[in-house]
């Protein structure tokens, strides 16, 4: 198990970014959580297999198509504790 918190910033509030990477994550059977930040960042943290996990911040580097990723800072971190991907206010 490999788990990462990462923030992406660029144009990713507004543009279905949290429901696109919930989808994203299930498909690749990843857990963890995602919410807006205020500074207009988006935060999340991603937990699962290592191949899994990397295949997602993959797709977070670019985002769903209205989406203008700029950066994703990773750090490790440990596995959330509720299983599944879940939408944070």
């Amino acid at each position: 198990m490999t788990s990462r918190h990462l923030y992406v910033t660029g144009r990713v509030q507004g543009v279905s970014f949290r429901a696109w990477t919930r989808e994203q994550a299930q498909e690749l059977g990843v857990s963890g959580w995602i919410r807006n930040r205020p500074d207009g960042s988006v935060e999340t943290v991603i937990s699962g297999a290592s191949d899994a996990v990397e295949a997602l911040i993959i797709a977070l580097r670019k985002g769903p198509s209205a989406a203008k990723v700029e950066d994703v800072r990773i750090t490790a971190t440990d596995a959330p504790a509720k299983p599944g991907f879940h939408i944070r206010d």
